[in-house]
């Protein structure tokens, strides 16, 4: 056995010691096979892990997770685990499984090549430990790596356990498990956005009055998104920013959108008046100014600046792991910022809906508006 370390100050490692990441990377150098068993993980250690078995050839890899299931998970880890647990099992290299039967809270890591175990990690270090970010890198592990035949054996014997059916399952067939909305951080500085506590928000919701209006949120497939034919998906909506530039020099902003709604809903009573401001308060918390625009007034928009409804809805988006914003839209030939309905259908909801509240609130100038309570859940919950 030998000890490894996490070099933080003022613990820093000697020169005869080893990181735990150091080890881990080079005992997958060594594999043709890793089997892991943790109870966390995070989203960049996921794509971490991935990157490195592309990297090495990996031939086989399974990662059983043991916090979640009954502790609740991350969405955003939850879908990035999916997507990457639909990727091994496509090209049969292997799987991520979720414990069911208990917390499992122990740290394993096993190394195989040629069908047998030759060396093993066992310590206090979830799967975050290979790609440190901002909640783990002042966090001290230990752990130790063992070389020992028996040992290696003892330690791959008992992950097979773990992977039964009776213990785990494929994250795929995994039902029940809460999941955790993760925070939306694009509206974070913006001066016409407030954040206002949960307290408040439950208040609004508890005072909707009258009919909720469904605004569906237009959108390819995955198929579909490549189509040029300049009908759909690039031209309006939310995917407006794949649209031809206003200027020759710069893209669209990857957030900007354009929130079109049918003449059905808009023409519907009730619904916002034109160019008539309203407060929106929104189901996660935020609070700006909003209104209705255009001709039939068809654009639901934010007042004084057309990125907000973007950040809100492609932020709740990238923050659940379904996509990863763009810096240039027009650089994106591949169209993988470009919201599909599948992203929607793993978010689980594929519309806004907007409710009127009984409540008003006083603008800068003293006058009142109505607000409005703005939800991007599954509408038919509402």
């Amino acid at each position: 056995m030998k000890l490894l370390y996490t070099n933080i100050l003022p613990l820093g490692i000697s020169e005869e010691q080893e990181t735990i990441i150091d080890c881990f990377n080079d005992q997958i150098a060594k594999s043709d096979k890793v089997e892991i068993a943790v109870g966390y993980i995070s989203r960049a250690a996921l794509e971490e892990l991935n990157c490195l078995i592309n990297e090495y050839n990996i031939s086989n890899i399974c990662l059983t997770i043991g916090m979640y299931f009954i502790e609740g998970m991350p969405e955003g880890s939850y879908n990035t685990a999916l997507e990457l647990n639909k990727k091994w099992k496509e090209t049969g290299i292997g799987e991520i499984r979720i414990v069911k039967a208990f917390k499992y809270h122990g740290k394993l890591y096993c190394f195989y090549n040629k069908g047998q175990p030759f060396s093993a990690i066992i310590g206090s270090a979830n799967l975050g430990v290979i790609k440190l970010d901002a909640n783990n890198r002042r966090q001290y592990e230990i752990s130790s790596i063992t070389g020992d035949p028996a040992e290696c054996n003892e330690i791959s014997e008992f992950i097979e356990r773990l992977k039964l059916p009776n213990c785990s399952d494929n994250i795929a067939n995994i039902t029940g498990m809460t999941l955790t909305r993760e925070v939306n951080t694009s509206l974070s500085g913006i001066d016409t956005v407030i954040q206002i506590p949960e307290t408040g928000v439950r208040l609004y919701e508890q005072h909707r009055i009258g009919t909720s209006f469904i605004l569906p949120i237009k959108v390819p497939s995955n198929d579909e998104r490549h189509m040029d034919d300049g009908k759909h998906y690039t031209k309006s909506n939310i995917n407006v920013s794949y649209a031809a530039p206003r200027s020759k020099r710069k893209s669209r902003d990857w957030y900007e959108t354009q929130m079109t709604v049918s003449k059905e809903i808009t023409r519907s009573a009730g619904y916002p008046e034109k160019n008539k401001t309203f407060f929106v308060v929104t189901d996660d918390g935020y609070w700006f100014k909003a209104h209705t625009t255009s001709d039939g007034n068809k654009q639901f928009s934010a007042v004084g600046d057309e990125l907000i409804l973007g950040r809100w809805i492609k932020g709740r988006l990238a923050a659940a792991g379904l996509v990863t914003p763009v810096n240039d839209t027009q650089k994106d030939t591949d169209r993988k910022g470009m919201i599909t309905q599948e992203m929607l259908q793993a978010y689980g909801s594929d519309s806004l809906v907007l409710s009127k509240t009984d409540q008003k609130a006083l603008d800068e100038d003293g006058s009142e508006l109505d607000v409005w309570f703005l939800s991007f859940e599954a509408a038919t919950n509402e």
